[in-house]
């Protein structure tokens, strides 16, 4: 389980306190079994039914200083759904099971843990996700938030899979996706994420890198630069915030749970 000793107002689910202990998909009731994360934007958690298991997304309800903020967790969810949905089909995407209210959704449960500093991936892992990363740009998506190696799943049969796609870019075509700025900036974003691909292959498996490669992976784009430069600072104060507030148990790494 999650450790709860963030206060209420900075969890997505406020005073309501833990992830329901059970959800209906279909005809099927599925067992809340543990929470892997509550943060102030969405609480996830692993269910079962029998010996089929899922993962409940459920995004923000509780209001903020009695402001509702319940539509934030709509959009949020309703967006990544259409994400999941937009790249149904690609090897390495949990498929998307539908959503559960108006601010939660489901997908299949992957096996395996996140990807370690440690983990020593087998051979065929980064040009796998390689692979993925190139099969969902083709689905005219940029993922966005491959920084994190935690979104990065070593499955327990050693292929990478990619979760949370909450904040992945997709600007379709009847709605101005089609557009020269539209175009400019998903090429701009899915160059992004291959400097972040790069970047965890040299610091997991540099052995597999040419040179040319390997020294991309020390060479963001400038976008990348101009970002780390304004808002490395307000990241570094905010977890020093969460910190005094109790939400975080260190100022370094990434908040518990």
């Amino acid at each position: 389980m999650t450790r709860n000793s963030s206060p209420t107002w900075l969890r997505a689910l406020g005073k309501k306190g833990d992830l329901p202990p059970t959800i209906q998909l279909g005809n099927r009731l599925y067992r809340h079994v543990r929470t892997f994360k509550h943060d102030f934007f969405a609480a996830t958690g692993l269910y079962a039914h029998g010996g089929h298991q899922v993962v409940l997304k459920a995004g923000r309800e509780a209001p903020l200083w009695r402001i509702p903020l319940a539509w934030i967790g709509h959009l949020l969810s309703r967006h990544e759904g259409r994400l999941y949905q937009t790249v149904s089909s690609i090897e390495g995407v949990p498929p998307f099971l539908g959503y559960i209210g108006d601010t939660a959704l489901v997908h299949e449960y992957v096996p395996g843990h996140p990807l370690q500093k440690h983990d020593q991936p087998g051979d065929e892992f980064f040009p796998r996700l390689s692979a993925l990363l190139t099969n969902i740009h083709a689905r005219g998506v940029a993922y966005v938030d491959l920084e994190k190696r935690e979104n990065i799943l070593l499955g327990d049969d050693g292929n990478p899979h990619l979760i949370d796609f909450q904040i992945s870019w997709h600007w379709p075509a009847n709605r101005g996706g089609d557009t020269s700025l539209a175009r400019l900036l998903l090429r701009i974003l899915q160059q992004s994420d291959r400097y972040h691909l790069l970047k965890h292959w040299r610091r997991t498996r540099p052995d597999q890198l040419a040179s040319q490669a390997f020294a991309a992976s020390y060479a963001p784009p400038f976008w990348i630069r101009w970002h780390r430069t304004v808002f490395r600072p307000i990241t570094v104060l905010r977890r020093r915030v969460l910190t005094w507030l109790g939400a975080r148990s260190t100022p370094h790494g990434r908040s518990p749970g």
